[in-house]
């Protein structure tokens, strides 16, 4: 359909799209930390779950404070694996939603996933990186510090404070916000139509990649 056929019928319906806002950078990185190689190097995608894992966080302005939100973004099909909030930009914090991530998809040495994030001090702090080694994942961290270096956790980043934070702020109290990030994910997950992916929503094209296996592994049998 045509672009302006498509704005017409929105006019028509009242409809607008959301503008993002400006984004404003929260990374503080560490000098003198040594950091992981760049496995990535700005290619965001992957051939299976559990290959590419993005890790960011980003700020909410409420009337009780500052709240801080981390997400953690299985590349595959860009569903979200582990999120959490907190009052505080801890390294405390970001493994609670790695640990989430963790939990949730159970990665295994032989699945060679890589974890991917910024230059911030708390994703190359020692506990984090021994996180990642306990759990069989390599750490890969940007090699410029920019946003592009990150640029797929940065575009949920802002599509979460698109969909959610300007649309329905200002935020009162930092339980309100969680609450809405837990409703925002699991209609990510289940049900956002996203292009990228070919227009369904994450955990149906990763359902679809494991049922295409299931086929393979059916076809194989029979022969």
């Amino acid at each position: 359909m045509a672009r302006c056929t498509i704005e017409r019928l929105m006019r028509r319906q009242g409809i607008a799209g959301v503008c993002r806002g400006k984004r404003v950078i929260t990374t503080v990185p560490d000098r003198s930390a040594t950091c992981p190689q760049d496995l990535v190097n700005r290619q965001f995608q992957a051939d299976r779950p559990n290959r590419l894992w993005v890790a960011d966080f980003t700020y909410v302005s409420t009337w009780q404070g500052w709240l801080y939100v981390a997400f953690v973004i299985d590349t595959f099909a860009n569903r979200i694996v582990g999120w959490r909030t907190s009052s505080r930009m801890t390294t405390d914090f970001l493994l609670d939603a790695l640990e989430q991530a963790i939990y949730d998809r159970k990665p295994t040495s032989s699945d060679g996933l890589v974890h991917h994030s910024d230059r911030g001090s708390q994703y190359v702090s020692i506990r984090y990186s021994e996180r990642l080694g306990q759990a069989g994942i390599n750490p890969s961290v940007g090699s410029t510090g920019d946003a592009y270096d990150n640029a797929l956790a940065e575009t949920i980043n802002g599509l979460y404070k698109t969909e959610v934070i300007h649309r329905r702020g200002p935020w009162k109290t930092k339980a309100a916000v969680e609450l809405a990030t837990l409703e925002w994910v699991s209609w990510f997950n289940h049900q956002r139509l996203l292009k990228s992916i070919g227009d369904v929503p994450p955990a149906e094209a990763e359902q679809r990649y494991y049922d295409q296996l299931a086929a393979h592994a059916a076809e194989s049998v029979l022969r």
